[in-house]
């Protein structure tokens, strides 16, 4: 079975020309179809076509699968970022990459898919990324000069990847907590933390089997403390980790990782935000973040703060 491709309309993929892959679940709605031309013309890339490989999010193995060989096997697929089904692409497929890198192997996730010659190779972008977001909107020495703690809402891919982050920060928390609807994320993501040698007892695994659970979780943070929304919630599907009752703590940053979809925690944010002090971040640094590092492992190139700065403001043309 191979995957549904959305194709930008830049040019058709019945072309013999070079082309970058997205591996999602309903990629043609994202910004990106129109901005990574745009990105093309200012990187000089070799191409300004990217195609979409729309999975649904219970995917079977076989058509990851097979979605990793199309990819492999055609020789005008340059590669794929990869989203939403990071860890679900290397739980079925990881056996078909020739090289992955240490992230991939630790997190069980592969968010970069790119060719070395004849080598298949797998990389887990997201703990530097996510990192690059952070600093984008918090202060150096904020959990040193705070006592602010983390509450990572999720314990999939990005929710994995932010806790491997923060726990290698030189200013770390003193807590962080993640969060998850079941007992089976938490155990694979503490395995992750052991693997890696995570300081014990920085990190604090919960179960929050509904929203009610987690909005005593986010309630009982220190002020300052950072909440994101690490589950996938308003953006793949509709919904929140939490409920409307919720409530942050004073001078919180609370972090939407979405940036597109019905993103129901940043609208519940926002509405705390005009009650109390707040700071309410969405996810558009991360997808730039995200999609600039992909797209540089993708081509081979090396992208300074500059350039990606640029990238951002082409980017914002088309918000």
């Amino acid at each position: 079975m191979t995957s549904s491709l959305t194709t930008d309309p830049v040019a058709p993929a019945t072309t013999q020309a070079d082309y970058m892959g997205f591996v999602g679940v309903t990629t043609a709605s994202s910004s990106i179809m129109k901005v990574f031309p745009l990105w093309a013309d200012i990187l000089g890339l070799p191409t300004r076509t990217l195609i979409g490989h729309d999975l649904p999010m219970d995917a079977d193995p076989a058509q990851y699968r097979a979605m990793v060989e199309q990819i492999r096997d055609d020789p005008h697929h340059r590669g794929a970022l990869v989203t939403t089904h990071k860890m679900n692409v290397y739980a079925a497929a990881s056996d078909l990459f020739d090289e992955l890198d240490p992230f991939a192997v630790s997190c069980a996730e592969i968010s970069s898919i790119s060719k070395r010659g004849p080598l298949l190779s797998g990389r887990a972008k997201d703990p530097i990324t996510v990192d690059l977001a952070l600093n984008d909107f918090l202060p150096a020495d904020h959990f040193a000069r705070t006592g602010a703690e983390v509450v990572i809402l999720g314990a999939g891919g990005s929710g994995t990847a932010l806790s491997w982050a923060l726990a290698e920060r030189a200013d770390a928390p003193a807590r962080i907590t993640v969060t998850a609807r079941s007992q089976d994320k938490l155990d694979h993501l503490r395995e992750v933390h052991r693997q890696h040698g995570t300081r014990e007892g920085l990190i604090d695994y919960v179960v929050t089997e509904t929203p009610e659970d987690a909005d005593a979780v986010v309630a009982a943070a220190p002020a300052g403390s950072v909440i994101a929304n690490a589950t996938g919630l308003g953006k793949d599907r509709p919904g929140s980790p939490l409920t409307d009752a919720v409530v942050f703590p004073e001078g919180a940053y609370a972090w939407e990782f979405n940036y597109r979809g019905s993103l129901e925690f940043l609208h519940q944010a926002r509405a705390q935000a005009a009650e109390q002090p707040l700071h309410v971040v969405d996810g558009w640094r991360y997808f730039i973040h995200g999609w600039s590092q992909v797209v540089a492992d993708v081509f081979e190139l090396d992208l300074t703060p500059d350039v990606v700065e640029q990238l951002a403001e082409a980017a914002e043309s088309v918000r």
